[in-house]
């Protein structure tokens, strides 16, 4: 069946693609900004007001120069790899195991596990009893406290036990007559099945480990142990660029270079995400809409 196009449908699609062009653009702008001052002379950059459409003359890539010289860079990005990396791997395969038993029928008290694992998403201990918990286990100055108090998130828990119990329950019987346990069902059968939420997880908990910065600074104290993002909240907070490098040419014009070194930590810092999600990206729809079609 063919539809007429009428004049208010045609209004609307032409306002609908203004607002989001409009919305893209705002998006993109700053990214862009950031990407060319990165590459732009620090003289200019010193003189120039408002956005930085293309580099400016003569471009450079003195700022990257300066930024991997520095050994903290490469420590932060290699401890911010291995966080990101063992967090998520760990996060992915609990956040299965949890949304696979809490979508079981038959697991007693089910329903009060789920409110009280909720509960947390709206309550919990506070800074200080966290504090003092990571302190009693011995994971001050240890990278276990960056990786494993937030390598879960009830939010994602949701999501995956939602998608498993859209799954039907005939395969897991059908499974279980063939002498199969919970351990092969869960990985063999349920796990290929919502690969497109898992996927969505996958992402989630990169991005999140990735700009996360705030438990390392409470509870590392060691500069070798610091994830990258700390590192660039030092740039960019305490406008400290001290220890990008000791060569007297930087050390000379530390003012100067100031600017064009923020501007290549924050391109250094978040280029990683931005290659990766274009791969995930097409499941993210998928997966995010099977969690949320049941409660």
């Amino acid at each position: 069946m063919v539809q007429r196009r009428t004049v208010g449908k045609t209004v609307f699609d032409i306002i609908n693609f203004i607002v989001l062009v409009g919305i893209a653009f705002a998006c993109i702008m700053p990214l862009w900004h950031v990407l060319m001052a990165s590459f732009s002379d620090p003289t200019m950059l010193a003189r120039n007001e408002g956005v930085i459409w293309w580099p400016g003359q003569p471009a450079t890539l003195k700022g990257y120069e300066l930024v991997f010289q520095n050994k903290n860079i490469t420590s932060g990005y290699a401890n911010t790899i291995l966080y990101v990396t063992t967090s998520t791997v760990l996060g992915v395969l609990l956040t299965a195991i949890a949304g696979y038993v809490l979508s079981r029928k038959g697991v007693k008290w089910k329903n009060i596990i789920m409110f009280l694992i909720t509960f947390t998403m709206m309550f919990n201990g506070g800074l200080v009893p966290t504090y003092m918990v990571i302190r009693d286990l011995g994971w001050i100055n240890s990278r276990l406290a960056v990786i494993v108090p937030t390598c879960m998130s009830v939010f994602n828990i949701v999501i995956m036990r939602t998608s498993i119990q859209a799954i039907p329950d005939s395969l897991e019987e059908s499974a279980k007559l063939d002498g199969a346990g919970h351990m092969t069902i869960l990985f063999k059968i349920i796990l290929p099945l919502v690969k497109a939420t898992t996927a969505v997880l996958v992402l989630f908990y990169a991005v999140q480990h990735w700009n996360s910065w705030f438990n390392a600074m409470i509870y590392l104290q060691k500069r070798d142990l610091y994830p990258l993002q700390l590192i660039l909240r030092e740039i960019l907070v305490e406008n400290d660029i001290s220890q990008i490098t000791s060569s007297a040419e930087a050390t000379d014009t530390l003012n100067l270079y100031k600017p064009l070194v923020q501007y290549c930590t924050v391109i250094v810092a978040t280029a990683p995400i931005l290659v990766i999600y274009p791969f995930v990206q097409k499941y993210f729809v998928t997966g995010v809409m099977i969690g949320s079609l049941k409660g």
